[in-house]
Formats: C-alpha cells, structure tokens, sequence
C-alpha cells in the first residue's frame, strides 16, 4: 500500500470515528433531554377542579378530610366499628372523597347513558381530565386524531365492578359494558379510543406509586421517539368501603382518617381519592411548537424494594438507590435540589425509614442554611394512591411558580422516632418562602408503592420565556368576536358562564388573544355561539345573555350545526358598494391591509389606478361609477 493509499483510509477512517462520535453524543442527548410539562388538570377532595383550585387549598393549610360520602349506597352504622379486629368493618369513617364523583356527561365523549353507567367513575374522570389538560395545553383536542400522542395511566384497582353485582336487579342493563367498564387495561385504552390517539397506551398498576410510574414510562416514550406527546397521570376513586376494611384489619388507617407526615401524631394512613393528568413533550418540542411550559422533568427513576423484611415493608436503602439514580438522570447533585415532596403515608414504620433515606441523600455535604425541606400533600386530602404522585407533581409544579413551599398539616413537632440530626433536612410546619438561589428551583417527588416499586422524579423551574415583542395595542374602537361551543344547548350555556366567569377573574387577557385562542384552540361543537363587541365590559355581558340563554341581545348570534338546509352561494354585482367601504378595516386591520395590498399589486399588471387610493377616495383616483373599476374592487 502507498502513502497516498494510506493516507486516503486514514481520512475515511477519521471521518467515520467522528461521525460515530456525534452519534453517540446525540443519542446520550437524547437519553437525557429535558421533558416539559405543558399543561396540567385534576380533581382532588376539598372541591379541587384544577390546578389552581389545588394551589390554593395548599397554600391556605386547608384539610379536606371529610366523613363518608352518602351517595354510594355504603351503610355507614353498619362498617363502623372502633374494634379493629371485627370483621367487614372499618374503624374510622373519614376520609378524602371526591365531590360528585357519579357525575358524567356521556354524551360529550360519545357514550351512551347505558355504557356510562357500567363505566368506573374513574375512566369517566379520565377522561374529563384528559381533555381538560390538551386543551389547557392551548391544543384542540380534536387536532391529535391519528396523531403519536401517548397514555400512561396509573390504577390500582377496579372496585366498581362490586358496587354493581351488588345491584344485581340492574345487572341485565350493563352486561353488553361491564368488561370493558372495569377493565384496567381501557383505563388508559378508552382515552387513546376516544381521543383518537395511536401512540403507546398503558395502564399501570404498581400500587401507591402508580402515577409516579407512569410519568417516568411517559418520559422514556418521549426520549426514544415513540410517541411525540404524551398524557400520563392516575386515577382512584373508591366505589366500595374495602380498602377501609381491608387496612382496618392490618390496624395500618388513622383513627380520624388524616395523615400525619413525620410528625409526632403520625398513627396511620388516611385514604383519599383523586385524578390527576400531565401533558407532557420533549422540551425542544415545546419551545418549537410554543407551549407555554410550566415546568421541567430533569430526571426520574423507577427501581424495587426486592426481598425486604416484608412484602409490603419498605426498604430504605433502596429508596436511596432509586433517589440516586434520578439524581444521575437529571445530571444533578443532591445540593442542587431545595425540597422533596415526600411520600409521607403518616405511619410509624414508613415515615422513619423514607426519612432516614432523605437524610441519607440529601441531607449530606448541604449548608446548614440551606437544608432540604419536607413535605406532603398527603396531610392535606389523604393518601390518593394511584394518583397521590402526580398529586404531589402538580402541587410542586404550583409551588415553583408561585415561589413558596406550603405548610405540611398535623405536623407541628416532629416525629420523635427519626433522628432530624442526621442530615439538613427541615419538615414544612410553616409555609416557607421559596429560598433565592443562583439557580432554578428544583423539587423531587416521591413515591414508593406497597408493591415495592419506587419511584423518584426530579422537577425544575421553567426556563424563562424568550422577551417577546410588544403586542400591538387592542383595537379600541373595532369589533372583536369570541366564540363558544358545546355538544348541547346546556353545554353552551355552561361554557358560556364558566368563560365569562374566567375572563372577569383575569382583567390582564386581551380580548383580542381571547378571541384568537377561543377561535383556534378549541374544538368546535355542534351547538355554538358568537359574541361580538367593541371591548371587555361589552363582550362579558354578552356572554352573560348567552350563558342565561336570552332570548333576543345584540351582539349575540346563535346556531347549531348539522340543522337541515343547503348551501347558498352569493355573487353580487354593483349594487353592494358605498363610499368609504373598508377603510375601517384598513386603519384597524394589519392582516386585512396586507392582504388589499397583495391585491393590489397583482391587479397593478392590467390597471392603472390604485385600488388602496379608490377605496380611500385620494383625489385624483377614479370612482365607483366606472363599471371597469367597481367591479374588480367590490
């Protein structure tokens, strides 16, 4: 071989190792991209409906334990028992419900009433909540038909199913329904069937860190391209007494049915129920799409407890593992993370161990000022279970953004059985400001199911939007139009209310970025109404005559599609022309003067006027009594 042989293999050997370099360094990249969450929804206990209603039972301390629900048929006197070793009862009768749990609206999604009805109330709520978050997300739900968007669904049991054998009479109604009413798999299926979504769907089921689990599956389906969003969350809801019976025996429930997090009174868990959706995309995807993001995933991991000192027993070591591993995930030291939402169930084995784990992690190598806080939402509606995780995701979420960590309850003096000198971690007795750092803000989010499963997921501020130019100011003196839908002349009344509920609250929306996103980012129903005005005051009472359903009201047209009729085209000649027609639209209208002026240009060829200086009237510019000019400008 010559030199100039060797020399050419050289150089293609050269640029073959640099290639495979820059593709191992893209996918490593990839592996560890950022994850964005873009939209959040839920409902939990204390009449939380959104995000924001569960900021604000946080932030204000509220408990929203409550006695048992009367709408479920449970025979309260008879389940009650304060001896736990009875038999078929519970030895407390409070927890955290949902209100209304029974109330659907099938015909919304599709559903007849008699598949509602042999539906679990919990494929209902995801299904609420699962639009819910696509359209907070500023997305039409309808525009992600056939598209690769994901469902990662954590659940932890199917109960409803009991509830209706015990309404045998009825059973003959919902037989046709029942299997794909109460199977765990159509719990993430009938979302991605109804919403026409073809990437992965999973139902997971790892216990109490279902929810936890499924965001971390979400996560790896983002990285590794098979689905480009993806909605991932939990759900729990407690048709049936039997998870009270079934932990009064192990004496594991609080008396009063409230969590105590690492605090002195901590004696057993309190159940809740609850639902809670993430829209999550690859940040680079949102920041091209232009999501608002409202938080970062920098890292999760998923691992198990193995073979501890009991099936159900927690394993504090490998909670340390699983908290390491995330840390690795998210390329973060355990100083750069201010606070933990805990796990937290309020037991006097679980809550030692999770602490001592903390301590182990976090609590190490941290200035003394600047230790780890501690808490959890648990204290607030109980332990929700499949959906406690992204109850906890959502409440940190909140947290960043608002900079302030909320109180944890029932926990004023802390837990005398963990050693709180082993580590710099502080217990939220008191709401604390959010600590400034040279940094984002970060928070981790535990979860460690009865299973065994652990999981652990790393949160972190969003990055700052781009400065966007000056909007425009609103046309003070146009008309602006904001429409409304739904499937039902009720449907439209409500949305009509809720809309202008919402815009009266937020006096800062531009009615012109209402009208832009009500008219492009939300699907369009059968039944649907338009508003029109020359500003905020004008267009809320508007809406106000649609939501009361007046009558007759200016301003307002209704209309329902799909009404018997034919199209009728219109092609006027001259006749429809008058001085001064469009310059309104000219003055106010960007979008409509540029298009008059590509007009005008293309018209420039066979002409030799100005169409802009005939609408104006200049002088000198022919009228509309020219047939050759009139026409082409009408």
């Amino acid at each position: 071989m010559n030199e100039e042989k060797l020399l050419d293999y050289l150089k293609r050997v050269t640029a073959d190792l640099q290639q495979t370099r820059r593709r191992l360094l893209e996918a490593e990249s990839a592996d560890q991209e950022p994850i964005a969450i873009v939209a959040m929804s839920c409902r939990f206990p204390g009449g939380v409906n959104s995000p924001e209603d569960l900021w604000r039972l946080v932030a204000d301390g509220t408990d929203a334990i409550s006695e048992f629900p009367m709408d479920r048929g449970w025979d309260v006197d008879a389940l009650y028992d304060e001896d736990p070793d009875r038999p078929g009862t519970s030895y407390t009768t409070e927890g955290g419900f949902l209100e209304n749990a029974g109330q659907f609206d099938p015909a919304f999604f599709g559903i007849s009433p008699r598949e509602a009805l042999s539906m679990d109330p919990q494929q209902r709520l995801l299904l609420e909540t699962s639009w819910e978050a696509v359209e907070r997300a500023g997305i039409d739900p309808m525009s992600l038909r056939g598209s690769r968007t994901g469902v990662f669904v954590g659940t932890n049991g199917q109960d409803y199913s009991m509830l209706m054998l015990g309404a045998a009479e009825s059973m003959e109604d919902v037989e046709g329904h029942s299997g794909t009413g109460n199977a765990a798999s159509i719990v993430s299926g009938r979302i991605s069937y109804t919403m026409g979504l073809e990437g992965p769907a999973l139902s997971v089921d790892t216990a109490c860190s279902s929810s936890l689990v499924a965001l971390h599956l979400a996560i790896q389906a983002l990285r590794q391209r098979e689905c480009t969003l993806a909605l991932a969350g939990g759900v729990t809801v407690m048709s049936t007494p039997s998870a009270f019976v079934q932990f009064s025996r192990q004496r594991g429930l609080a008396a009063d049915g409230r969590c105590k997090p690492f605090g002195a009174a901590a004696d057993g868990t309190g159940w809740g129920e609850g639902v809670g959706m993430l829209l999550v995309e690859r940040l680079s995807d949102a920041q091209r799409n232009g999501h608002k993001v409202l938080a970062v995933v920098r890292g999760s991991a998923v691992n198990q407890d193995g073979a501890s000192n009991g099936l159900t027993a927690p394993n504090g070591i490998s909670q340390q593992r699983v908290i390491r591993q995330a840390l690795t995930s998210a390329r973060l030291s355990a100083a750069d993370v201010d606070a933990v939402e805990a796990h937290g169930t309020g037991t006097t084995l679980g809550d030692p161990i999770e602490a001592q784990a903390l301590m182990a992690t976090y609590g190490q190598d941290r200035p003394a000022d600047q230790p780890l806080w501690l808490g959890g939402i648990k204290s607030n509606f109980g332990h929700t279970q499949a959906a406690a995780g992204v109850a906890g995701v959502i409440k940190m979420v909140m947290a960043m953004r608002e900079g302030v960590l909320p109180k944890t309850l029932h926990a004023e003096e802390p837990s005398p059985h963990i050693d709180w000198t082993g580590g710099a971690v502080s217990l939220l007795h008191e709401s604390t400001p959010w600590p400034d750092r040279d940094r984002p803000r970060r928070a981790a989010v535990s979860s460690f199911g009865m299973s065994g499963t652990n999981a652990h997921t790393i949160l972190e501020q969003a990055p700052e939007d781009e400065a966007a130019e000056p909007a425009e100011a609103e046309v003070a003196d146009g008309p602006v139009a904001w429409v409304v839908s739904g499937r039902s002349a009720e449907a439209l009344r409500a949305q009509a209310g809720r809309l202008r509920e919402f815009l009266t609250e937020r006096p800062e929306l531009a009615v012109a970025d209402v009208a832009l996103s009500l008219a492009t980012t939300r699907s369009a129903f059968e039944h649907r109404a338009v508003v029109t005005g020359t500003g905020r005051t004008e267009l809320l009472q508007r809406l106000e005559a649609v939501a009361e359903d007046a009558t007759t009201s200016n301003g307002v047209v209704r209309g329902r599609t799909g009404d018997a009729g034919r199209s009728v085209f219109v092609f006027p000649g001259q006749g429809a022309q008058w001085v001064g027609m469009a310059v309104d639209l000219l003055e106010s209208s960007p979008v409509f003067a540029e298009s008059i002026a590509e007009c005008e240009a293309a018209l420039s060829a066979y002409v030799d006027w100005s169409l802009t200086d005939v609408l104006r009237g200049v002088d000198g510019a022919p009228g509309f009594d020219r047939v050759d000019v009139v026409q082409p400008v009408l």
